[in-house]
């Protein structure tokens, strides 16, 4: 029996092959806790950061709604036709846009207390309500008619009611903002 030294038992081990990887092999758990990231970036300055890009981005889409770029637009307000109809009705006036201060100024004249006023305020109130469903009906068909000479059969649906609808709003609350000037009527 021989005796092995310390510096024997450093060869053979050396010549041994490892077999493993040199440590244990974690748990799932251990791995799961490795992988886990915060969703949301825990720092102030990543929220702030985060918060002025997400600022910024809004900005940029509010001003190129009200630009009426159709990247920003909704859908129904998106392509040539929709944004033909807006500019044919934003060269124009329309009746309908006085619909709201009109109603406005019979719920004060209402707060009087006199019932002959009241009587006469709602009869011209339903009076002028009765105009402007006609002048829609009006801006409706000459609408389809101005869009159908720009485009031929490929107008879409629903030109009539978009343009109706956007003569009774007031002209400094429309969005897409109005890109023309009143009296300048785009290219038929």
């Amino acid at each position: 029996m021989s005796k092995k030294t310390p510096a024997d038992e450093q060869d053979v081990t050396d010549q041994t092959p490892n077999s493993g990887k040199g440590r244990p092999t974690p748990s799932r758990a251990e791995q799961e806790a490795a992988r886990k990231r915060p969703l949301v970036p825990d720092t102030k300055e990543a929220r702030q950061r985060q918060k002025a890009d997400l600022a910024a981005q809004r900005e940029r889409a509010r001003v190129g709604m009200a630009a009426g770029e159709d990247k920003y637009l909704p859908a129904r307000d998106k392509g040539p036709q929709r944004r033909f109809v807006r500019d044919y009705i934003d060269a124009g006036w329309h009746i309908g846009e006085l619909v709201m201060p009109l109603m406005i100024l019979v719920i004060v004249v209402m707060m009087i207390n006199a019932p002959l006023i009241q009587v006469y305020a709602m009869i011209v109130l339903w009076a002028y309500v009765v105009l402007v469903v006609i002048d829609m009906v009006i801006i409706s068909l000459r609408v389809k008619k101005a869009a159908s000479n720009k485009f031929g059969d490929r107008r879409e649906k629903g030109l009539g009611w978009y343009g109706a609808m956007r003569t009774i709003q007031m002209r400094w609350m429309r969005l897409p903002k109005p890109q023309v000037k009143r009296g300048r009527y785009p290219a038929r």
